[in-house]
């Protein structure tokens, strides 16, 4: 099907140097890879970010929406793009929020001692200038949709968001500083908004994109961070009792210490009690959290014969092989594996006398999970299980924290009593911060422990599991600060459409293409979270998932385009036989596949709904009679989808399924009847 092209929306005075389709797709790169380096950036200077990182993302999908609403409303280019992301630069370099430097202990949800602007004054900010930012990029692509057929432009704007998420993921990869972001924003911008007339030129673009790559380069160069792909790392040099330590901090987090092993079990019990629980010298070990090096020192110093070192973040194993004055990387008896522990758990066959989880707080969450930190799926009863299954006889496993409260001790306690079938011995050192060390043997005559553990308390909450994995959030609910941050976002996301696209009766027709934003939002989501248990929750495993996803719509594009589909009543069967498969397969059995076979089920299980929800919005947005409107009601969709993913809190991940379910229901009857049959 051909559909006849409508003449271009441009600025009046003349034809863009680029043509249609490669302007598509170099706009449509740029996009995404704006949206991803805000997201990114803004995380590691705003310390509120690194709890809320799908915040910049929902303004993105505000922004982008209104975009595409924007079209032909307006024959400026959009300068005011450029200038938000300086003024954004500007404020967040000028205001940066971070941890106040004597707040101790683990940090989680929004507990923490600040420094800088409050969450309520500085987050509004972030929200409405990404909106504003990613709204210009959007326009350029929505300029360009009316110029093409309906799938062949959507075509296009997939394939520059792949190539959006390869240039991003090959930059983190390199652990390149921010200015490299700025500079490809500021090439972008030089490429994709025409200069006319000159003036505006040089004021609104410019001025701006010298203004933010000037800022990141002097950021990057006085700040002294090294650029990981989670975080912006920070190190400063210590004296303590005349011993020199590294303190290293993430994203304006305290987060460790390269500190002497003889030092630290002086200094802290918590470190050296783990083998004091021991029933036997531990010779082989496994120590998940490795960080900078000086659990692993530690475990050398107490005759360790092997050791292996499991750390998610490639510059914090980094540092630990420069800075630590114990030099433990160095020792020939310890082997480095940069991964996430709890995907290393479900893949090594090697058996230990010692597994030991020290300190494994990422204090940042998933990119694409609203509630999924890094270290989620290591303290869930499955993840403890699974460290039993790697004991050798007589051995043990144990964690050590600042919990801060007692409830998440006892929470701890009670997940490893039922992992292991008998209650662990629970050291709490100090009760300011509740420093405490959990330590379960094989059996129970494979710990020593100095007084028996009372069991929880009244109250505790349940173990968390694989599918609720929220070890911090004591009541299964949504707490209120979301809410209420949730509920602003969407007013003021329905105000903000109602200003720029004018009134609502022009998406009215496509109320079943705005829920099936909702539902394919809610699916990403999923299945993010599905790939991050399955394989671990590392940087590659996000960016393969984000791409694997962006790959089933192209598919689904190109089958509708080459292909006769069967109609679109049909594609919802096939959609929500997708959705009761995933419902049906268990994590358990996937994680009980060997790898090969587990990724081959995984991406089937995974994409098939995906698949077909995209074919489904294929054929519809084929036939709408405005492109640009059509398609931004399905990327506001998308956004409220992002505020729905946090229902998971309550009825967990799984139950995002039935949720899109009925969502997808809601879209099969909102159908158009002209539609209804379309093949």
């Amino acid at each position: 099907m051909t559909l006849q092209a409508q003449k271009p929306v441009d600025d009046g005075e003349k034809a863009h140097w680029l043509a249609v389709r490669p302007r598509l797709v170099l706009a449509s790169a740029f996009m995404l890879f704006l949206e991803l380096a805000l997201i990114r950036w803004t995380g590691s200077n705003i310390v509120h970010l690194s709890y809320f990182t799908n915040f910049v993302l929902l303004g993105s999908f505000l922004g982008i929406g209104l975009g595409f609403l924007r079209v032909g409303r307006s024959r400026r280019q959009p300068y005011y793009s450029p200038v938000v992301l300086a003024l954004l630069v500007i404020v967040v370099l000028t205001f940066p929020v971070t941890v106040d430097r004597n707040t101790e202990g683990v940090l989680y949800w929004t507990s923490l001692a600040t420094s800088g602007p409050p969450a309520w004054a500085i987050l509004p900010v972030i929200f409405c200038a990404a909106a504003l930012v990613l709204m210009g990029p959007a326009e350029l692509v929505g300029r360009c949709f009316p110029e093409l057929p309906r799938l062949e432009a959507y075509r296009y704007d997939l394939i520059g968001s792949l190539t959006g998420i390869a240039a991003f993921t090959a930059l983190s990869f390199l652990s390149a500083p921010p200015v490299f972001w700025g500079l490809i924003a500021a090439v972008c911008y030089g490429l994709l908004l025409v200069p006319r007339p000159p003036v505006p030129w040089v004021l609104m673009v410019v001025v701006p994109a010298v203004a933010v790559v000037g800022l990141l380069l002097a950021e990057t160069l006085t700040a002294g961070a090294l650029w990981s792909p989670y975080y912006k790392v920070t190190t400063r040099q210590l004296q303590q009792l005349g011993i020199p330590v590294t303190d290293i901090a993430v994203n304006g987090i305290p987060h460790q210490q390269a500190v002497p092993a003889a030092a630290r079990l002086q200094w802290e019990a918590q470190y050296g009690l783990p083998y004091e629980r021991t029933t036997k010298p531990p010779k082989d070990v496994l120590i998940v959290g490795a960080g900078s090096g000086t659990d692993v020192a530690i475990a050398l110093s107490k005759g360790a014969a092997r050791v292996d070192a499991v750390e998610i973040d490639p510059k914090l194993r980094e540092l630990g092989g420069s800075v630590h004055p114990d030099r433990p990387y160095d020792d020939p008896r310890v082997t480095t594996h940069v991964t996430d522990g709890r995907a290393f758990l479900e893949r090594t066959g090697e058996k230990y006398d010692l597994i030991l989880f020290a300190l494994p707080d990422s204090l940042t969450l998933v990119s694409g999970a609203s509630s999924l930190r890094l270290e989620s799926y290591l303290f869930t009863e499955e993840a403890m299980r699974a460290a039993r299954a790697h004991l050798r006889p007589g051995g043990t496993f144990s964690m050590y924290n600042y919990y801060r409260e007692s409830w998440l001790v006892d929470r701890l306690a009670s997940t490893m009593q039922r992992a292991f079938g008998h209650k662990p011995c629970v050291d709490v050192v100090s009760t300011a911060g509740q420093q405490a060390v959990i330590t379960a043997g094989l059996g129970a005559a494979d710990q020593r422990c100095a007084t028996e553990w009372p069991g929880a308390a009244a109250g505790t909450p349940e173990p968390a599991g694989d599918d609720r994995p929220f070890l911090y959030l004591k009541d299964a609910t949504i707490p209120p600060i979301y809410v209420i941050t949730l509920g602003l976002i969407l007013i003021v996301s329905l105000l903000a459409v109602r200003v720029v696209a004018g009134p609502y009766r022009r998406m009215r027709p496509y109320a079943d293409l705005f829920l099936l934003g909702v539902g394919f939002m809610l699916l990403e989501t999923k299945s993010v979270t599905g790939f991050a248990l399955l394989f671990g929750t590392t940087w590659v495993v996000n960016a393969i998932v984000f791409a694997g996803v962006l790959v089933a719509v192209l598919a689904a594009v190109e089958v509708t385009r080459r292909f006769r589909v069967p109609p679109l009543p049909v594609m919802y069967g096939v959609l929500f036989a997708g959705l009761l498969l995933a419902w049906l397969v268990p994590n358990e059995w996937l994680l009980g596949l060997p790898l090969p076979v587990r990724a081959v089920a995984a991406v089937t299980v995974a994409f098939l709904p995906i698949f077909a929800a995209n074919v489904i919005f294929a054929k519809r947005f084929a036939e709408t009679a405005d492109a640009t409107t059509s398609f931004g009601a399905n990327l506001l969709g998308a956004m409220v989808g992002g505020c729905l993913e946090y229902v998971a809190l309550v009825i967990g991940y799984k139950g995002l399924l039935i949720v899109a379910a009925l969502l997808y229901v809601g879209a099969l009857v909102l159908l158009p009847k002209k539609n209804s049959a379309l093949v």
